[in-house]
């Protein structure tokens, strides 16, 4: 046993879950008599801890010392037996396991079938059945060396590593003006788009690392935000993407790492701090399908593929305390899904399932509380042991028994490595060096503050000057010291020893090979071949649509009711002369709506470039392959949906009834639609981001939709435009389906189309037909011919076009999966170096230097940081029998209950418990946030009820950090102080507070930044700080609340944060504030503490005492001691059960806090309050209970200063929308340039105006998520009672006018004087202003749109019903004489782009004379040859108003007479329905919209609230 044991500890299996999968269920047994509990393992050490000469380092530094119940029993001991005894009869215990798993379900049920339990803790306690990792983890490890499955382990050496990146200095944020510098310098933008581009200065991120560890090891990286840990975690994954320059050595065993990269690129791999999933899929579903492209070759025991992941997943979810989540969505902020501790811990499993044995851990306890982030620890730490892999992890406040965990800590200041070695000297080494001993401050915390300058103390009689303090200084020091030359030489050894380990690596690469499937090449770094990748995103694909109900409802429910409109406004059409150019724009409608149908995909792919990133590195699959299995999964969704169009429209609309027609009909459809989907792929594929991608897709666009043959037929194109039809999916897509209709019917040409026609004109041989085809004598136009009179379309042309869209569908497939795999590491996956800053004017120098001023007196303790700082207020809140219920599927769900506290001014509260006990929701009731759900019990402010002015007297800095990203941080605390603090106060002494603000919180550096969002701006911390920032200017009344304001910092920024709440505190101020993970020097800033477990319910409310001694006396009085040298936050999260361990004691912590004295006193001393604070304020609410704190005007100043500086501030986004309007009139003015007065241009010259239709298409994609998230803003400012809706609503409107005018400006002049429109002052004057109003109505139109929307993502669904629409009922697709009444007495009149075409053609077409070319003039002979000429025979026809003329040439002819249509332009428009006189009305009706629009979003932004909480 012993030699197997030593063999099998050197054994890592390919799949790191080889072993425990086998275990996962067996071994872990559920009975609480007989299986050990992880606490009472934690005194006995592994094997490998045991041959380690740091024996037991792994030991937590406290010991397990609660019982768990009171027996005469030795729990204790039996547990020691039954460890000892499991690793003996583990392979009986496989048999029993999934016995003993039954009866212990079944006793548990019975045990809990009559109590009362509430619904989340039922869940919780019925999944959690006692879990030993350790003991599962190695409990079948014989079986994994039966199955010869080789081991992988391989250290990391780095040696001179140096890494470069772009930043350094101040870099000023560029305006709306820039863009257009930028735009026209053409070298400068080609390398933008391509990330060439150099922002600011290059500098040293890193600079010179060096260091080596070994399989086994765990390394602890320490140092400030910024300071570059992040960099190296990911340097050291071979995460190299983003960076300008990488120095220096780094060697994974005998690899160098482009080696690495190219052959092992998945044993390296990089957890980040965000967590980016599919949304839509559940937490079973992401875990197997990684599986599914990870489960190796060789399973141990011959496992099948299924029970090798089902196995998996059931121990990872237990692993990590999920189990509840297994069929819930992952979600995000969009959608709702798991909390965010829990998709943390999806992350983290995600990662686990790669197998790695490199890996790098990027602060992955953010968000967990203490007790969970332990546990995380602690599994990373067994892992580490079992499996040999090399790990790498950095934390913020990690406490003294997660750092317990770790062999080495590396501890880096400013980019420079000032320690790297022996995690259990660090320390001492540290004090060594002058720095002073600080024995209550846990060691990660002491560590990161000697490289702080603020927090960094000397011993006595020393001093910066004579201990190295510097980051260079620091460096110099490390390298003379003992450490480093050990680290040098175990980097020699290292070295030396790679020869020897030839069979190691030898068995690392075999293991490798070993670990693919069957047909995966073996210079392929995938686990699975290529067609299995795709196989796997298939179905994953199929889950992400099929989960997404509401985006898969909104489509199809837009696709039928658009074919429904069609059908019914095109219904049976007859095969007659008035139904040919209609049939033609029914067959161009229905080929663009479904292609444009794939629109969105330009946003899906460049949103979902972060998950391909990541999956990449993790190697789960080549990106080709998602591409790939995404056209086929998107390809059968919607070739049902465009089915069901086709058959409604089809058949509706009496198209030829042929079963082969119709099938042509629906495969050209179908197929543009794939074309169009792989064309905006590629698109997003090659763009950096959507601003360029949108510029892209416009141009080209444009061009499809101009040289597709309807608008502009192919003969009459400029010839430069013509070759364009070739490669355009659209032009050869219409050109079939026309061919397909026309060529198989014939049409009959109308009275209204015979010429002449009326009374005494009988004779069809002496008539023609107008219709482009018709021949004198016959009232019969064949279709084809009508077509390749018009069109130059030709029946063999059909399957010849088909082919081609083929062809093209093959090069844009091949261009997407191209560019995917070649650019998909481009963008996206590097990191953020550049803070962008506001240029300094004179007021904010000058307030600058004050400030650093400030900060030097301040370093010198010159001046007491809470002087300034003064608060009046008395009032207390207190809240009692506190309930919330929200509802759920199955009824009322109680998330509070009868939670009782209070909060007095000069306290400060926390507000403590594990993940998911409703902290967060606390809070919101309280600060009277919620707006779903019903609140019970009694909530008062003084005694009373709180009026409408307690939102104004609070303020709340929730967990999200959510600000308008273009202010600069000075600006965003000014804009809170204008608006609520009162309005009475000088504005100069609101902006000198601000200053205060700025000084206390230590944001001097970054006081003229720009916030940014959290992939381009300020960094978590400082956003943070400025989140409590804008709280503090508002100089709360009432009471300060905050939702976990230090998640996210480091120890010190935490610490600092703390600090100064309890310096507001001393002050007067009354704060509630929220906080995980705290060590006990942050613990002890607080003066009372609010416990609540899962479920809501309170189990400790009072006083903390002195070094925590009241409460832990509450928690010693129940039978649990606290360890003298254990951090009581953690300890007592621990005793609750906050972790996955079971809570101490055997009664719920609830029951026992509800019959305690304390709830007793609690409620005794609210009552005393009540009454004290009522007879000092009075009985009654005050007579004026303000909402706001400013007036209107003034809100909608200050608001609507802010959004022009946003706008100002977006260069990208103005700019994008003028390019946009600019190319879209540049290549319509250049296709229809200077448009001769023949036949075919007056309908040109409509088409040129129907471009105008357009703008709705473009503007709407922008305006829609720049409100929706400007309203995210307003949501968070709002709930303060800053301003109100009307303020906001009228600076977003206010906001878009000066762009709107220079995009009417920009659009009007190339589309008006390119194509050569009449130049007469009345006539350029009315259309311009007819753009103007066009502009204003598509923005207003779209931030209605978005108002009545939960979010942008929604309301882009609705553009194409709204587009499609307008421009189907405007007169130009469909004239108004032949839409069916139903249609043409309301919707027709209805639809403001009816008054747009009226107005713009009758306008351009008045009095234009009109001249046929040869080719358009219809030809026909005069009855009696030799005695009538063509103008005598004409003349009865003209004399009753009919239209056209008879040539000057022909008129005397008797025997060839010379037709043209039209004389003039009104004889154009007026069948049409339009008038010259109602060109004004048109224009006031059309401006009417606009204030309709307005009306709509301002009641939508009143009454319409999205903000669900």
């Amino acid at each position: 046993m012993d030699n197997v044991t030593e063999e099998v500890k050197n054994t890592h299996g390919v799949g790191s879950f080889a072993a425990e999968t086998i275990g996962a269920d067996s071994h872990v047994s559920t009975s609480a008599t007989s299986v050990p509990s992880p606490e009472s393992l934690e005194k006995y050490t592994s094997p490998e801890q045991q041959d380690s000469p740091q024996n037991g380092r792994y030991e937590p530094i406290r010991p397990r010392a609660a019982k768990r119940m009171e027996t005469g029993i030795s729990v204790q001991q039996a547990e020691a037996d039954f460890a000892e005894l499991s690793k003996e009869l583990s392979g009986l215990s496989r048999e029993r396991g999934a016995l003993s798993r039954t009866t212990s379900r079944i006793s548990r049920i019975n045990s809990t079938r009559n109590a009362e339990k509430d619904v989340e803790k039922t869940e919780s306690e019925e999944s959690q059945e006692p879990f030993d990792l350790e003991s599962t983890m190695r409990g079948f490890r014989e079986e994994e060396i039966n199955s010869d499955i080789k081991s992988k382990r391989i250290g990391v050496l780095w040696d001179g590593l140096t890494v470069k990146g772009r930043g350094g200095d101040k870099v000023i944020v560029k305006t709306f003006p820039d863009a257009f510098t930028g735009f026209f310098n053409v070298y400068a933008t080609f390398r933008q788009i391509f990330s060439l581009g150099a922002k600011g200065e290059e500098f040293d991120i890193l600079k010179n690392f060096r260091g080596v560890v070994k399989p086994g090891e765990m390394v602890l990286v320490l140092g400030r935000p910024g300071s570059g840990c992040t960099t190296f975690l990911k340097t050291i994954a071979n995460r190299r993407y983003g960076f300008t320059n990488i120095e220096g050595e780094v060697r994974y065993g005998p690899y160098d790492a482009q080696t690495f990269e190219k052959n092992f690129r998945g044993e390296a791999v990089y957890n980040q701090e965000d967590d980016v999933h599919n949304a839509e899929l559940t937490v079973s579903q992401l875990l197997g399908f990684a599986l599914e492209t990870k489960t190796p070759g060789k399973r141990p025991g011959n496992m099948s593929k299924g029970e090798f992941r089902n196995r998996v997943i059931r121990l990872l979810l237990k692993m990590f305390n999920i189990e509840h989540t297994a069929n819930t969505v992952v979600g995000n902020q969009f959608i709702r899904g798991i909390s965010g501790g829990e998709r943390k811990r999806v992350s983290v499993a995600e990662m686990l399932i790669t197998s790695a044995t490199i890996c790098s851990w990027d602060n992955s306890t953010r968000g967990l509380d203490a007790s969970t982030a332990l546990d995380y620890a602690k599994s990373i730490r067994i892992m580490t042991n079992i499996y040999k892999t090399t790990t790498f992890v950095s934390l913020y406040q990690a406490s003294e028994n997660i750092y317990s965990q770790f062999d080495k800590v590396m501890v880096i200041h400013e980019g420079r490595q000032v320690y790297f070695g022996p995690a259990q000297e660090a320390r001492a080494y540290f004090e060594g060096l002058g720095f002073k001993e600080k024995p209550r401050q846990t060691t990660p915390d002491y560590l990161t503050g000697c490289t702080d300058e603020f927090e960094r103390e000397y011993k006595e009689g020393l001093s910066a000057a004579t201990v190295p303090s510097a980051p260079d200084d620091l460096v110099q020091a490390f390298n003379k010291s003992q450490i480093a030359a050990r680290v040098d030489q175990e980097m020699q050894d290292f070295r030396t020893k790679l020869d020897e380990e030839k069979d190691i690596h030898a068995e690392f690469e075999l293991a490798h090979q070993e670990s693919k499937r069957k047909h995966t090449p073996k210079s392929s770094v995938y686990t699975a071949p290529f067609y299995l990748q795709i196989w796997a995103l298939m179905k994953r694909q199929f889950w992400i649509k099929w989960q997404d109900k509401f985006s898969l409802c909104v489509s199809w429910i837009t696709s039928i009711t658009i074919a429904i409109i069609l059908g019914t406004v095109w219904l049976n059409l007859p095969q007659t002369s008035e139904g040919a150019f209609t049939r033609g724009g029914l067959l161009f409608i229905s080929l663009l709506f479904n292609a444009f149908q794939a629109f969105g995909e330009l946003g899906t792919v460049l949103l979902g470039r972060g998950i391909v990133n990541k999956h990449r590195a993790y190697a789960f699959h080549r990106p080709s392959a998602l591409w790939l299995a995404q056209i086929f999964v998107d390809g059968l969704f919607n070739a049902a949906k465009i089915m069901v169009f086709c058959i409604m429209v089809y058949f509706m609309c009496g198209l030829v009834r042929e079963v082969g027609a119709f099938f042509i009909f629906f495969l050209i459809i179908f197929t543009g639609y794939l074309t169009m989907t792989l064309f905006f792929r590629s698109v997003a594929c090659l763009c950096p981001d959507f601003d360029y991608a949108l510029k892209f897709a416009v141009v080209i666009i444009t061009l499809f939709v101009l040289t597709s043959g309807y608008l502009i037929q192919y003969s009459g194109e400029q010839v430069w435009l013509r070759w364009i039809f070739y490669v355009n999916a659209l032009g050869l897509g219409f050109s079939s389906l026309m061919i397909n209709e026309f060529s198989r019917i014939t049409l009959r040409c109308t009275d209204e189309s015979l010429v002449p026609s009326g009374l005494g004109y009988t004779d069809l041989r002496h008539q023609v037909c107008t219709l482009a085809g018709g021949i004198a004598g016959t009232d019969l136009v064949p279709g084809q011919a009508y077509i390749s009179d018009t069109f130059d379309y030709n029946r063999p042309d059909l399957w010849r076009n088909y082919g081609l869209i083929i062809v093209l569908i093959a090069v844009f497939l091949f261009t997407n999966v191209t560019l995917g795999e070649a650019l998909a590491q481009n963008y996206g996956a590097g990191g953020k170096t550049v803070t962008f800053f506001a240029k300094e004017n004179p007021e904010s120098k000058e307030l600058n230097e004050k400030l650093e001023e400030k900060k030097i007196k301040r370093q010198h303790k010159q001046i007491d940081e809470g002087s300034e700082l003064h608060i009046t207020s008395r009032a207390v809140l207190t809240w009692e029998n506190l309930t919330y219920d929200v509802p759920v599927p199955s009824g009322q769900l109680r998330l509070l209950k009868d939670v009782c506290g209070y909060v007095k001014p000069g306290e400060l509260t926390a507000l403590m418990g594990a993940s998911g006990a409703g902290k967060t929701t606390l809070l919101d009731v309280l600060a009277a946030r919620k707006n779903i759900g019903v609140i019970g019990g009694e909530i008062l402010v003084d005694g009373i009820k709180p009026g409408t002015a307690f939102q104004r007297g609070t303020s709340y800095a929730e967990q999200l950090d959510v600000h308008e990203s273009t202010q600069t941080v000075r600006e965003a605390l000014r804009f809170s102080a204008d608006l609520r603090q009162s309005y009475e106060t000088p504005q100069a002494e609101k902006y000198a507070y601000v200053e205060e603000v700025i000084a206390l919180l230590e944001m001097e550096e970054i006081a003229d930044a720009i916030i940014g969002n959290p992939e381009s701006g300020l960094a978590v911390e400082q956003r943070k700080r400025v989140t409590i920032g804008v709280e503090l200017a508002a100089k709360p009344e009432l009471l300060l609340f905050l939702d976990e304001p230090t998640s996210g910092l480091d120890s010190q920024s935490a610490f600092n944060i703390v600090r100064f709440l309890q310096k507001l505190s001393q002050a007067g101020q009354a704060i509630l504030c929220t906080i995980h993970q705290p060590n006990s020097a942050l613990f002890e800033n607080f003066d009372r503490l609010l416990l609540l477990q899962k479920g809501g319910e309170t189990i400790y409310f009072g006083e903390i005492g002195k070094e925590a001694d009241t409460l832990l006396s509450y928690f010693a009085r129940h039978g649990v001691q606290c360890p003298a040298d254990a951090n009581p936050a953690e300890w007592m999260l621990d005793v609750i059960g906050a972790g996955s361990r079971a809570r101490f004691g055997d009664r719920d912590w609830a029951d026992i806090w509800r019959d305690s004295p304390e709830l007793k006193a609690t409620k005794r001393e609210i009552t005393r309050i009540k009454e004290e604070r009522i007879h000092a304020v009075g009985a009654h609410v005050k007579t004026e209970e303000k909402e706001y704190a400013t007036p209107l005007w003034h809100q909608i100043k200050v608001v609507n200063k802010r959004t022009q500086l946003a706008f100002w501030r977006s260069p990208n986004y103005g700019f994008t929308r003028l390019f946009n309007h600019v190319v879209l009139a540049l290549i319509t003015g250049f296709a229809y340039f200077q448009l001769d007065l023949s036949r075919s241009s007056l309908q040109y010259r409509v088409f040129v105006i129907f471009q105008a239709t357009v703008l709705p298409a473009l503007i709407l994609a922008q305006v829609e998520p720049k409100y929706d998230l400007s309203r995210l803003v307003f949501y968070r400012e709002a709930a303060a009672k800053a301003y109100g809706q009307f303020a906001f609503a009228s600076s977003m409107v206010l906001g878009e006018l000066p762009y709107s005018l220079i995009c009417a400006v920009g659009f009007f002049l190339p589309l008006y004087y390119l194509p050569g429109f009449q130049k007469a002052p009345s006539r350029a004057g009315y259309q311009f202003l007819i753009i103007l109003v066009t502009e204003l109505f598509s923005v207003t139109l779209g931030q209605m749109i978005a108002a009545l929307t939960p979010s942008s993502f929604i309301s882009v669904l609705m553009n194409p019903f709204v587009i499609i629409t307008f421009a189907l009922f405007c007169g130009v697709t469909i004239p108004q004489p032949q839409i069916p009444k139903f249609w043409r007495v309301w919707l027709y009149q209805l639809v403001p782009f009816t008054r747009l075409i009226g107005g713009m053609v009758v306008t351009e077409l008045h009095d234009l004379p009109v001249n046929c070319s040869p080719k358009e003039l219809q030809h026909f002979s005069p009855p009696n040859s030799t005695l009538t000429t063509c103008a005598t025979y004409m003349a009865p026809f003209f004399a009753r108003g009919g239209a056209g003329y008879i040539t000057p040439a022909s008129a005397q002819s008797t025997t060839a007479c010379e037709y043209c249509a039209y004389s003039v332009g009104d004889q154009f428009f007026e069948p049409l329905g339009f008038e010259f006189a109602n060109r004004w009305r048109d224009l006031g009706i059309f401006a009417c919209y606009v204030v309709s629009n307005l009306a709509v979003l301002f009641l939508a932004s009143r009454y319409l609230n999205f903000n669900r909480r």
